[in-house]
């Protein structure tokens, strides 16, 4: 790790201590990974550093071409990928049904219910049986996110969450991606720093904040799924 600078060389050892002291405090712990940018640092560190974190990833049907490229690209890089949890097709097919299949444009509570059929049901069931989950999360990446701490209890799901990249700035993911060459989304080649389903994820424009390419049609303080709701926030869901 000699190749980065002092205060990203710092970042990364915190951060795979605080990789380790989830296994020896609260094992079993489960990485939830979208596939996106930190993920894929993340992703590297665990199976290079604590490979007792099993991972896990959401395909919620509706996933860029891109996203399924990746998840192949990882299995050939690693020879191991994160297991795939999908939607309740019956769930799926009413929300279809009683919406259309973009229904979510038309409110956010509709945009909320589809996250939840699609993200939320499936995140639920791949987290039982762990005592901690592990994110990609990062201050910087929403005005949702500002106070985001490196470990805290999340109430929905009855564990504890870390966040082992929350300070961490986009500048430093990307550092580490290229210094180790590790496989990344193309998208975000094309402008997409944040990457979703393929109908509620945009390219963004220079000087737009990171996440103004996710539901687009909302305002900035609605833009979560429910995956990771603070408790002041749960009553929402």
């Amino acid at each position: 790790m000699s190749n980065f600078p002092d205060t990203l060389e710092t970042k990364i050892e915190r951060t795979v201590a605080i990789l380790r002291r989830a296994v020896l405090e609260n094992a079993p712990v489960a990485f939830a990974s979208s596939l996106g940018a930190e993920d894929m640092v993340l992703t590297d560190l665990i199976y290079r550093h604590t490979s007792a974190v099993s991972d896990f990833t959401l395909d919620t049907g509706r996933l860029p071409a891109e996203t399924y490229e990746l998840l192949e690209a990882v299995k050939v890089r690693y020879g191991r990928a994160p297991r795939v949890y999908c939607p309740q097709a019956e769930a799926i097919e009413a929300y279809v049904d009683a919406n259309g299949p973009n229904g979510f444009r038309n409110s956010v509570a509709l945009r909320k219910s589809c996250c939840a059929i699609r993200k939320i049901e499936p995140l639920r069931r791949a987290l039982r049986g762990h005592k901690a989950w592990i994110t990609g999360l990062r201050r910087e990446q929403s005005v949702t996110r500002q106070v985001l701490e490196s470990r805290e209890w999340d109430a929905s799901n009855g564990l504890f969450k870390y966040n082992p990249l929350a300070d961490w700035r986009e500048e430093d993911v990307w550092a580490y991606l290229r210094a180790y060459n590790i496989p990344y989304n193309r998208l975000h080649d094309q402008h997409y720093p944040s990457i979703g389903c393929a109908p509620c994820t945009r390219a963004i424009a220079p000087g737009e904040d990171i996440r103004a390419g996710r539901w687009w049609w909302e305002q900035p303080e609605s833009k979560e799924c429910g995956l990771h709701l603070r408790a002041a926030e749960e009553q929402d869901v």
